[in-house]
């Protein structure tokens, strides 16, 4: 058994391709009599060969808190949920703790990264010795509603879209940030041999028996959904593999909400946009971005939707003119730029402090700017890296 590889870059097109070299299989522990987790093993298989005929698996609704210390070397054991690895020499390694309402892996060289069952949220990403997800102090954290921070998922809709009639009925960003998640499991990758300072891939699962009664009748594709949060020293990876899993074709949209903390949004600049087609969603207007200055300031209330030439333009967050972030997408056409600003902020209710849109700034790469079609049977993936420079 092979990890998941990493997702492959696609440029010449977004088109959905059946050739995806995964095959998923679920399968169900038990020790004696009781069924204790799920455990997924992913088999390297010919390409052209994704099978949508293995939907996402129901979880035990509840399990004890388990914390695991993963090595490359580890065998899967049956009270774990994990992802079979290769074999190969011990190193150090990576601390997995998990309880039935969320998940963390913290690296035996401190990073680490902590994710919420509920929406499959990442609430916190620690690197470098600080926090880099800005999370309101009001954020409910307890599976009452979106997430306001960190890095809510959005699908299959972004924002409310009454012009499309298959996503209507949808709530704001749709379903995936309000529905719970299972967790499939775990898996390590190996270190460059300077500190044993590999990294830990942590995949979560969602599919229509997931849903509420409301979100399913208010979309009835059928759909499986697997996401993907790699740590590693220096960067978080999260990914999205969208299958669909019936005959008929429907329309998505997909987004990493992702919000970073920065230290005064007043010498916060965002390069990589200049020069690129944007849509101003708090002007309502399509623009050019100028080709100078090569980087965005943000000055007032920022909401804009940016399609970069290329999907392999790298966008750098700095701080005072310090290169901060990262920003690296896969295969996501679209960058969203926002900040609420001052007033915007006072009127949105879970956003706390109330002057805390000094301290954050959302790059969020996804595919939003119009609608990815997949046919029965397709498949279609997509991922970000964000690397911590300071």
């Amino acid at each position: 058994m092979t990890p998941i590889p990493s997702l492959r870059h696609r440029t010449a097109d977004q088109t959905p391709r059946r050739a995806l070299p995964l095959t998923f299989h679920v399968s169900r522990f038990r020790r004696g009599s009781r069924q204790i987790g799920l455990g997924i093993a992913v088999q390297t298989t010919q390409r052209g060969s994704v099978d949508p005929n293995q939907p996402l698996t129901q979880q035990s609704p509840t399990q004890p808190t388990t914390t695991t210390a993963i090595m490359s070397s580890t065998r899967p054991k049956p009270n774990n949920l994990s992802l079979s690895s290769t074999p190969a020499q011990p190193q150090a390694s990576a601390t997995i703790t998990h309880d039935n309402s969320r998940v963390t892996a913290t690296l035996p060289t401190g990073e680490s990264v902590e994710v919420l069952l509920y929406g499959a949220t990442v609430v916190s990403w620690k690197d470098k010795g600080g926090e880099k997800l800005w999370v309101s102090e009001g954020a409910d954290l307890n599976g009452g509603s979106a997430v306001r921070g960190g890095v809510p998922l959005v699908f299959p809709v972004f924002g409310k879209s009454s012009d499309h009639p298959a996503t209507d009925a949808l709530p704001q960003h749709g379903f995936a940030r309000t529905s719970r998640w299972e967790f499939l499991g775990k898996s390590t990758t190996e270190s460059d041999g300077k500190g044993g300072d590999g990294g830990v891939k942590l995949d979560f699962g969602l599919g229509p028996e997931n849903l509420s009664a409301e979100a399913r009748a208010a979309w009835k594709g059928e759909f499986g959904l697997i996401y993907s949060v790699a740590l590693s020293r220096g960067s978080l990876r999260t990914s999205m593999l969208v299958r669909n899993d019936g005959g008929k074709a429907w329309d998505f949209q997909v987004l990493m909400h992702t919000y970073l903390r920065v230290k005064d949004i007043s010498t916060t600049t965002v390069e990589g946009l200049a020069g690129a087609p944007y849509f101003d969603k708090v002007t309502a207007s399509a623009a050019t971005a100028p080709s100078s200055p090569a980087a965005l300031s943000i000055t007032g209330e920022t909401d804009r939707v940016y399609t970069p030439a290329s999907v392999s333009t790298t966008l750098t967050v700095s701080s005072n003119g310090t290169p901060a972030f990262e920003v690296v997408r896969e295969n996501f056409e679209n960058v969203v730029v926002w900040n609420p600003w001052e007033e915007k902020a006072k009127g949105i209710k879970d956003f706390a402090p109330k002057d805390g849109w000094k301290q954050m700034l959302c790059v969020e790469a996804g595919q939003v700017a119009g609608w990815t079609k997949l046919e029965g049977g397709d498949a279609w993936e997509g991922g970000v890296t964000i690397k911590a420079l300071l």
